[in-house]
């Protein structure tokens, strides 16, 4: 049991491990994209290039939002089924102890509290979901105003090349 504790202590530290290095990652993208930025303000590109190429980089940063929700999804499973393998080699120690007689009781229990924990689980992955459905709306509602906002300094910059 020990041993499994730690190995699940273990997995748990390689993820946050992993999701450190994700974050190191968006780090030097936001360094590099501001460095470009930089660079094309020197270069005096034009303003709609800078929109075009703030929306592509959103595009990316919603496709790895994505796959990040999709890796935890896949590490969801991935403990579910440790999870039931734990549950099926409780179920085989069971087997070998069928002479005592309140162990089936607990045994019970033991599943019942199992379930309630899952739900538990089950309820905390819905309200994260549904932050992360907030979180996007937010997101979205922000590229709207940035899109306005460019649409505006758009409009200034064509009444100034008009007088």
């Amino acid at each position: 049991m020990r041993r499994k504790e730690s190995e699940s202590e273990r997995e748990r530290e390689r993820e946050r491990e992993r999701e450190r290095e994700r974050e190191r990652e968006r780090e030097r993208e936001r360094e590099s994209e501001r460095e470009r930025e930089r660079e094309r303000e020197k270069e005096g590109e034009g303003e709609k290039e800078r929109e075009r190429e703030r929306e592509r980089e959103r595009e990316r940063e919603r496709e790895r939002e994505r796959e990040r929700e999709r890796e935890g999804e896949r590490e969801r499973e991935r403990g579910r089924e440790r999870e039931r393998e734990r549950e099926r080699e409780r179920e085989r120690e069971g087997g070998r102890e069928k002479g005592r007689k309140k162990e089936g009781g607990e045994r019970e229990k033991e599943r019942e509290r199992e379930r309630e924990r899952e739900r538990k689980r089950e309820r905390g992955r819905e309200r994260e979901r549904e932050r992360e459905r907030e979180r996007e709306k937010l997101r979205e509602r922000e590229r709207e105003r940035e899109r306005e906002r460019a649409r505006a300094r758009e409009k200034e910059i064509e009444r100034e090349s008009n007088r």
